[in-house]
């Protein structure tokens, strides 16, 4: 594990007192959480407890939430009671890219459609050809598989799609969220290898997961998550 020298290092993301949910159903509640350049983020808990609600209040995508976001500094969070979605095209603009947990596609587009879908920037739109070549040499299975429908490629390949979508543009912050959720492992070691060994250079990523053995080496901080609450940094014992 590598160290994060905190004091030399630049502010991505800052969450100070974060709720959110859909409806009358408060998921998250009060949630603080920093992250700096260069940083990886393994974000571990069960099914329910609030990791992909985290992944989309920061993204806009809940119905409601409050609280303060801090992007590079700049506020994206506050008070929003309507509107999900609203404002994750101008985030994305601003440097957030995700990977959505399990299978966000479209099942008719091919593999080459989909990457292109994800140059949604103007810059990342006039080097999609370049970018797109790039993914192939993250995901040599996808080259062969171009021009295939995705609806008919297997669960690992649809998964591949789904993180060279986020790959196509330049961004500061990374979400990826279960990305091993009903994988085999034989199928699943190859993705997150690719994951682990992308260079973030000035960038960080959140990871979601729930089995910390496949974060804990390959993150910086491993975060527990429990009932919409935020358990600090933790260990296998922690997590039972």
């Amino acid at each position: 594990m590598k160290l994060i020298l905190k004091d030399k290092m630049k502010n991505i993301l800052e969450i100070n007192k974060l709720s959110a949910g859909y409806g009358a159903l408060r998921v998250l509640h009060e949630i603080d959480l920093s992250l700096n350049e260069g940083e990886r983020i393994g974000l571990v808990g069960l099914n329910g407890h609030g990791k992909t609600t985290l992944i989309r209040a920061i993204t806009h995508m809940t119905e409601w939430q409050q609280g303060s976001i801090k992007f590079c500094g700049e506020e994206i969070g506050g008070i929003r009671s309507f509107g999900a979605g609203r404002r994750t095209a101008k985030l994305v603009k601003m440097g957030i890219s995700v990977a959505p947990q399990g299978d966000a596609i479209f099942p008719g587009l091919t593999v080459r459609q989909h990457l292109n879908c994800g140059a949604f920037t103007k810059i990342a739109w006039k080097e999609k050809e370049k970018r797109i070549e790039m993914i192939f040499d993250i995901f040599p299975p996808l080259k062969k598989l171009e021009n295939s429908l995705v609806g008919k490629l297997s669960g690992g390949e649809r998964r591949m799609v789904s993180i060279g979508r986020m790959l196509m543009v330049d961004a500061k912050l990374y979400l990826i969220d279960e990305p091993t959720n009903g994988l085999a492992p034989k199928i699943y070691s190859s993705l997150l290898k690719a994951i682990w060994e992308l260079n973030l250079n000035n960038s960080s990523m959140i990871i979601a997961e729930q089995n910390i053995n496949l974060l804990s080496k390959n993150v910086d901080r491993v975060i527990g998550i429990y009932a919409g609450r935020l358990r600090g940094e933790v260990g296998h014992v922690e997590l039972k």
